[in-house]
Formats: structure tokens, sequence, C-alpha cells
């Protein structure tokens, strides 16, 4: 052996001997170590492989004691990310005075690892001025962005003020000042910064430092804040905006509800007065660190907590079927060739004739319609095609191998083929946008915009769905044998159709021509017409037949189904196969705490949908007039808006007399849609005049069905019910309304409003008189224990509206022996009402909402679409919001609120390009069109407030003593109505 390889391996061997002295339990002497010294290699051979048995000992059990022990945390996965974090990670503070912090600031690089690798560093207060150059503010590896306060834009007051930034050159390079502004009321400098890496979803990061003195107008400061950072959203509709700063007593939640505020704990003694906003939930966490120097506020470091989109949910695989035009011509061909007799005449059983010819269907659709698996991620592209993915691994195998001709050769292929699948996909959108075809053209709008909707996931797990099965079935009681009621055909074999009364949605006869023991009949024709309707992406009910296969093979399918339809009236009887539904659990919030946090929608037959939507008409022409005047949900001519402006107008109109007063109280069932009993709705149906056959039908619908519970992959067992109805059927809404029509009031003081299961109970009370509100209140819990409703006293609430300058406090209530908890402001309909009739909240609800989809508005300039298209989009989505209840809370709402709203207007306005409507045309427009028809509507309840003069030309006025009465729905309407 060479002389250099046996000192070598004695070197070795020497060093991991000391190694192992140290680390290991094993003990070596001095004279050992001598004796290893001195000893040849043959001789250490034993003991360096024992050594190195112990040395992997040794490593193998530290590598399992840190697998144990791994720490994690934001700040741990920051430090282990480093530049490459899904968010900038930042330090912020008020200085007072830059300079004087210099050195502190150079030694905090030296010595504190997350202060140097920190993305950004965010000073105000930095009292810098033009004399000061950036030499003297250097900071080893970042870039100095700066604003200094000018004494001509400032008020005369140059010493103060002042906002900088601190880039790490190792996370960006390219940065780029947006703009500086400098005023008595509010300091700012917008950066934008393009790193090295960012999520997709972030084109790049605006880095904003704010600083509002003490002394200045808040409002003022929050206004051009606003301003400046909508006109940012415009032109960096891709870009994440992050605000930061000292903002003392201001708060730019307050203009901007969609920012949210990641510093919680105190900045300035026990105040918070540095603040960091973003719109995306749960970016930061922040941590309070020691001040720098003297100065009175504390270091506070921005720890980013985000994940990006990449990483919050695993690919989706998806098997879809490719409806190809050959596919659907040959599916056409088969069921055209199909003998639909033979099915008829092999059975005489409805349940096996329906169940055979639904079972055929399936089976031509899956042998023929070919299937394809598509693996799809949360972040993807919608014009990044599976060519694009071949070549970009090509050009990182290049990169990875290190041969520079095929990388740029790959580079430059992957760059071309970007640029031919943009273009292709643009092409496809303007064709899109040129067909008459709504659906096309807002599934163009999402595919630019890449909106995706949030996925409601439940658990997969198979005995949390025998529990969901069973608890949904909880309301299930046992039904009458027999009686004269509720009596069923015994017998459902098929039988020759008679001539029964045709009914059709167009051609309807007013109820009192209508015989009760007419039968309804379906043409063929117009299931024709309502299987054309279908939409083909809607899924399959249990029955497998999808509305693809109705719409394309409609003409071929009309006959069959019109036949089983018309026999199932005549017998009435529904078929099994067409009562089975599969109920979807939906987390009704994020976090789930009980089985009655999943919503539980139902997946029932697309056929018998079809069928419902046939029989509903015929229903309504008998129930319509007879119904409940103060029921606005399923009825034409009402909407939310009409509740809410009607229980308004009852109570500030008793509360412009003296020493009165109002409660209100807010009824909650549980799952009411379920607790339908079919026995009593079938009593109700025959006291609203419906026929005989349609009420044995209907009751025939709801007995019996067969339901299970699926959670992902895993399916619960069937369980028949035969209570309530399933929330997803389309005479569902109806049959609630119609099964709740006989729950009135009975005093006049007391105004019972309903809007489907939203029950309110408003009482008008005077003198301190509650004997009639808490007689009713008790008539209501007696009638829902009569009809199987059960009250929800937890979610149940009231409202004390009381304008009376000396009040006496109200004697509690109870329901069922649970206390009413008294609430300041409630949720109704969709509307935020408070306890002192303000508009606040909800207006601030809808500004959040706009500010939200204005994003959307922006993608769609980005995409170069005409500004017809935007005008229409923004009319849909954005104005909607913005009108959302705007008759009922526009009048009573505060100048400074609708300026909000009119900002979000003029923003638009600026991004499509031309003028929109404001918010006072919208709310003229819409209280004119709402007051018009109501007037046009005797069958409405706010009717009668609508009535002419005897000339005939203007309407009579409402009286009113109060400014909260004047400015309400109805007397504003006939002002309005009146100045035509």
């Amino acid at each position: 052996m060479a002389p250099r390889m046996v000192a070598l391996v004695l070197v070795c061997s020497a060093l991991l001997l000391l190694f192992v002295n140290r680390v290991s339990a094993c003990s070596y002497t001095r004279e050992e170590l001598l004796t290893i010294r001195t000893s040849t290699p043959s001789d250490l051979l034993p003991v360096f492989l024992a050594a190195a048995a112990d040395l992997v000992h040794f490593l193998r059990a530290k590598v399992r004691r840190r697998r144990r022990g791994k720490r994690a945390g934001v700040l741990v996965r920051l430090r282990r990310r480093g530049a490459r974090s899904p968010l900038p990670g930042i330090f912020l503070s008020n200085v007072r005075s830059l300079s004087n912090k210099m050195d502190e600031l150079a030694l905090l690089m030296r010595r504190n690892r997350d202060f140097s690798s920190s993305c950004a560093l965010c000073f105000t207060e930095t009292w810098l001025n033009e004399q000061i150059p950036d030499c003297a503010l250097h900071l080893e590896g970042f870039q100095l962005l700066r604003a200094d306060r000018h004494r001509d834009f400032s008020g005369g007051k140059s010493r103060g003020g002042g906002v900088c930034f601190y880039i790490n050159n190792a996370w960006c390079s390219d940065v780029t000042v947006i703009s500086t502004h400098c005023s008595p009321s509010v300091e700012y400098i917008f950066t934008n910064c393009k790193p090295f890496y960012s999520p997709r979803e972030f084109a790049s990061f605006i880095l904003a430092a704010v600083y509002i003195p003490p002394s200045a107008d808040v409002h003022e400061a929050q206004r051009a804040l606003a301003e400046q950072i909508l006109c940012v959203e415009r032109t960096f509709p891709d870009s994440l905006i992050i605000i930061l700063g000292d903002f003392n007593k201001g708060n730019l939640s307050k203009e901007l509800p969609r920012y949210r505020q990641f510093v919680k704990c105190p900045t300035r003694e026990q105040n918070t007065l540095d603040h960091c906003y973003t719109t995306v939930s749960g970016a930061y966490r922040a941590v309070a660190r020691a001040a720098l120097g003297f100065s009175d506020h504390g270091l506070i470091h921005l720890i980013p907590a985000y994940r990006q989109k990449l990483k919050l949910s695993k690919p989706t695989v998806r098997t879809s079927k490719m409806w190809t035009s050959e596919a659907v011509e040959e599916l056409r061909t088969c069921l055209d060739t199909t003998d639909w007799d033979v099915f008829r005449a092999a059975t005489d059983s409805l349940d096996d004739y329906t169940d055979t010819v639904t079972s055929y269907i399936q089976f031509c659709e899956d042998s023929i319609i070919p299937t394809k698996t598509r693996v799809t991620y949360n972040n993807d592209k919608p014009w990044f095609t599976p060519r694009l993915r071949q070549l970009r691994k090509e050009k990182e195998a290049a990169y990875r191998a290190k041969d520079k001709e095929s990388y740029k050769a790959a580079k430059y292929q992957f760059s071309k083929e970007v640029e031919q699948a943009r273009a292709r996909y643009n092409k496809r959108l303007e064709d899109q946008f040129s067909v008459n075809d709504v659906t096309s053209v807002w599934r163009g709008l999402r595919q630019i915009t890449n909106y995706k909707p949030r996925a409601q996931h439940a658990a997969d797990d198979l005995q949390l769905a025998e529990r969901l099965n069973t608890f949904y079935a909880r309301f299930e009681v046992p039904q009458p044998s027999s009686s004269p009621l509720t009596e069923q055909v015994s017998s459902t074999t098929l039988v020759p159709l008679s001539s029964p009364t045709t009914i059709t949605e167009d051609s309807m006869t007013p109820p009192d021509h209508l015989s009760p023991t007419t039968v309804l009949s379906v043409t063929e024709e117009e299931v024709l017409k309502l299987f054309r309707k279908q939409n083909p992406r809607k899924a399959p009910g249990p029955d497998g037949i999808s509305p693809a296969t109705l719409k394309h093979c409609a003409g071929e399918l009309a006959a069959v189904f019109t036949d089983i339809f018309n026999t199932s009236l005549e017998a009435c009887h529904v078929p099994a196969c067409f009562k089975l539904s599969t109920i979807i659990p939906v987390p009704k919030k994020p976090r789930i705490t009980g089985l009655n946090d999943y919503r539980p929608v139902a997946l029932t037959s697309v056929v018998m949908k079809s069928f419902e939507r046939l029989v509903l008409p015929h229903l309504k022409s008998f129930t319509s007039p007879l119904l409940d005047p103060l029921q606005f949900a399923y009825r034409a001519n009402r909407s939310v808006d009409d509740a809410i402006n009607l229980a308004l107008h009852f109570i500030l109109q008793h509360l412009d007399s003296p020493g009165t007063y109002a409660r209100i109280l807010f009824v909650d069932f549980s799952s009411a849609f379920n607790t339908i009993l079919p026995s009593l709705l079938q009593e109700k149906l025959l006291q609203l005049n419906v026929p005989d056959s349609t009420c044995r039908w209907i009751t025939d619908f709801l007995m019996d069905r067969r339901q299970c519970v699926r959670l992902e992959k895993n399916v619960s067992t069937t369980q028949s019910i035969s209570t309530g109805t399933p929330q997803g059927c389309v005479l569902s809404p109806l049959l609630f309304s119609l099964y709740t029509n006989c729950c009135t009031s009975s005093h006049d003081s007391v105004k019972l409003i309903k809007f489907a299961d939203d029950t309110t109970l408003i009482g008008l009370i005077s003198n301190d008189d509650e004997s009639a509100y808490r007689r009713e209140v008790d008539r209501l819990v007696s009638w829902c224990s009569i009809n199987n409703l059960e009250l929800n006293t937890q979610k149940t609430v009231e409202m004390i509206v009381d304008f009376r300058k000396v009040t006496a406090p109200s004697p509690p209530l109870t329901l069922s022996d649970s206390p009413i908890t008294l609430v300041d402001s409630v949720r109704f309909l969709g509307t935020t009402i408070t306890q002192d009739l303000k508009w606040e909240p909800s207006i601030c609800s809808l500004l959040k909402k706009a500010q939200q989809r204005m994003y959307f508005l922006r993608q769609l300039k980005k995409a170069r679409l005409p500004a017809q298209m935007m005008v229409q989009f923004y009319t849909a989505i954005i104005e909607s919001i913005l009108t959302s209840s705007i008759t009922v809370w526009y009048t009573s709402a505060t100048t400074r609120d609708i300026n909000r709203l009119q900002r979000i207007v003029r923003s638009a306005e600026k991004v499509i390009g031309c003028s929109l409507p404001s918010v006072q045309e919208l709310y003229v427009s819409r209280t004119r069109g709402r007051a018009g028809r109501i007037a046009a509507d005797p069958s409405h309840p706010g009717h009668s407030l609508l009535k002419l003069l005897p000339s005939g030309r203007r309407l009579r006025s409402i009286r009113t003593r109060t400014s909260r009465h004047k400015n309400s729905f109805f007397p504003s309407a006939v002002r309005l109505l009146n100045a035509l």
C-alpha cells in the first residue's frame, strides 16, 4: 500500500475514533489511541469496522430522534423555505429617525438570521430628507426605496414623517416605485416587486408603506389611500397588494372591507397602531419583537402563514364522458330502433316497467359513449395543454443535463407553443361570445377570470355516512295505515289509459272551472320540450340517466316516458326508482362541530325532476288564489325585498304613534323540509281544492322513499322513510308553502310574515300590553307541535325596536321552556337589520362583496374584451350586489355610505371606459319598477298602500310622522311615482 494511502487511512481512523469517543457511549484511553497510531492498516481494519458500525448505529438513532422531534410552525417553514416563501416575510416598525438606528440595524443583520433573511423591511417616520444620501443608509444585501416628507406638500412641516422599504436582493431584484404621495393627511409609497419565486396565483407583490400622522384628517387619509389602492388594483389585477405602516387612528377596513388586518398584538403601549392589510385570508401571523433603539413602537415580524393553491388540495382525477357527434348519433340510432312496447308487454307492474326502461337506457349510454380520465390541479391555466406540459418536461430535462444547445432549443419551442396555445384559447373565447348562448358566454367569462367555486368536501368516512343517514331520518314517524284521506292505491298494474283532461302550463283554465275529480295528463310535445331544455353538464341521478342523454335523444325517449308519466298519474303511483335519492352532505361552515353542520342535498332522478315540472303548474293553478298573502316565497311578483319592506312598514307605521314599540321574533325550524307528514299534507291539499287524484299521487310520491348518504366513495346503506320532502326536488318548496299555509296570525297587532321556512312574528306593542303578542307566540308553538315542526330554540332570536326615551326592561320570552336570546342585530332574508334601524352593517357587507368581484372585471379588461361584454358582466355580477335590497336601505343610508358605494361604480367606469348608472339612478329605477308592479297586482299585500286619488293621476300620499317612516320604501315610492 502506498505511504499516502496508509497515512490517509490512519488519519481517517483516528478522526473516526475521536468522533465516536465524543458522541457514543464507548470510551478510549490514551494508550489505546497510541496503539492505533503505531498500528498497521491491517491491524486497524477490525477497529475501523467496529467504529463504523457504532457510527452507523449512532446516526440512525440520531435521525430517528430528529424525525420524532421535528419542529413545526410558520416560522420554521419560513426559515426552511428562505427566499422561496409564498408571501414575503416582513419586518415593520415606526423607527422615529432611521439615521439613528443604522448601527443597530447593521448589528441585527449580522446576528439575527430572521432579520437578515427577511424579504422586506418597512419603516415609517424615517425623518429623512434630501440632505441624507442613500449611501448613509446602506444595508448589506438590501435595496433602499424611500419617500421622504416634503415641506411643500406637508403643510410646511419638514421634520418627521417619511416612509421607506428595504428589499432583500436575494428575494427580489426587479423592484419599481409605482407612486409616492405626501400630504398633511397621509404619506405613502407603492412599490411593485417581481421576486425570483412567487406562487402561480400572484404575478407580483405590491408593497405599500403608509404613515398617517396623529393629527391628520382620518377620513380624508382613508379616502385618498382607498382611491390609490383601487387604482393600483385596476393597473395590476394579478398582483397581491400588501399595505403596511403606522395608521394611528385610521382603519382601512372601513373603506375597503375586503382587506383584512393581521397585526393583533399591541405596537405602542397597549394600542395597535401599526397595521398590515391584504385581501388573502390567513396571510400573515404577526409576532412582536423588541423595539429599535428608543423608538416608542415595537418591531413587528410578519411571518407568512399563507399556503399556495397548489398545496391546499390534492390533484383531482375526473372521469367524464365524451359526447362526440359520432357517439351521439350512434346512441340515437340505438334508442330509435328499440321497440319500447316489448318492455311494456313483458310486465304488469309500473315499477318493473320503469326500472327496465331506465336500466336499458343507462346500459346503452355506458356502452356507446366513450369516457376519458383527466387530472386537474387547482392552479391550472385554462390554456395550458398536454403538449405544453410535455415541452416543459423536456426543457427541465435539458436544464438538469446541462446541455445548453438542447435547453436553448427546448426553451424556444416551449415559448412558441405558449403563444400559439394562448392564441387558440383567445379565438375559442371569441367564438363563444359571438354565439347567442348565455351558458357559453358565462362559461367563457369564468375561464378568463380563472374563477373556480370553492369545493365543499365532507370527510370520506363510511361510519360518518351511516350516522348521517340515521340523523337525517330522525324525524320519521309512523304513518296511519289507512284512512279515508290516506288510502293508497293497492294495485299498480298497467292498465289501458283512459282519456283524462289535459292541463298544460300554456293553456290553463281558472281553478273555479276545474273539477276536483280532474286527472292530470301530459302530452308528448310537453315532454319533448322539457327534455330538450336539460342542462347536459348536470350530474345524473341514482337511476343513472344523465341529462345529456335526455337532451340529445329527446325525440327518441319522449314517447316512452310520456307513457310512463301518464300511467303514473292514472294509477296515482310513483315508480320506486324515481323515489330513490342520494344525499350529498354539504358543510354549512368551515369547521364541523356536529352532524347538524351538514346540509342534506338530495340528488334525485333527472327524469323525475322533469315529471315534477309538468305537475307543478297544475298544482299552482288550484292553490295560488288560496295562499296566505304574507307568504312571499315561490310566488309570482313576490320578492325578498317585498317581505322586508312590508315588515318595516308595519313596524315604522306603528312606531309613529307615541308610547309604542315592536318585538320581532325570528323563528328557526330544525330541518323544516324533513318534517312534513304526508297524511297531514294530503288533508291540507284537499282543503285547497286540489283534485283527489293529484293529492294521492303527491302522497305516494312522499311515501316509502329510499335514501342513502354518499361521502366521496363511501355509500351508506339504503333506508326507507315516509316523512319530509327531499331538498332538491322541484315540488318540495311549494309543498312546504302549502303545508304551512294555515299558519297565520289571528290578531291585527301581530303580523306573521313567511318566506318559505323563514318565519317572522312581529308584535306591535302599545301601552306595554304584550298579551296578544305572547298569545300568538304560544299559538305558533302549539301549531308547530301539532304539525310535526320542531323549533330550534338555540337559533330563534328576538329583537326589540324601541325609540322611547324612557323604557322599562321587557320580560323575557320563552319557547318550550327555553329562554329566547335578545339580539341587537340579525340577518333577515340576506339583509342585516339592527334595532336602531340603521344600515351601515348591511352596506359594509355589500361593499366587501362588490370589491371582491371587481377583481374579475379587471381580469376581463386584461383579456381585452369589448366594452359591451364588460358592461354585461358588471351589470350581472357587480351591479346586482350594489342593488341588493336597495329599495330597503337606500333612503335611510348615510351620505358617507352612499359615496362608498358610488366609488365602486366610478372604479368600474375607469376599468370599462364608459359611463355607468349611478347608485341614485339605480335606486330610482328599481323603486319605480317595483312599486309599479305592486300597484298593478291586486293580490299583493302592499297593493292597498299604493292607491290612486279620485283624479286617477296621482297616488295618495302615506301619512308619516317620523323621518324613519318617511324614508321607508312605500312613502318614497309614492313620491317617486307622483314625480313622473
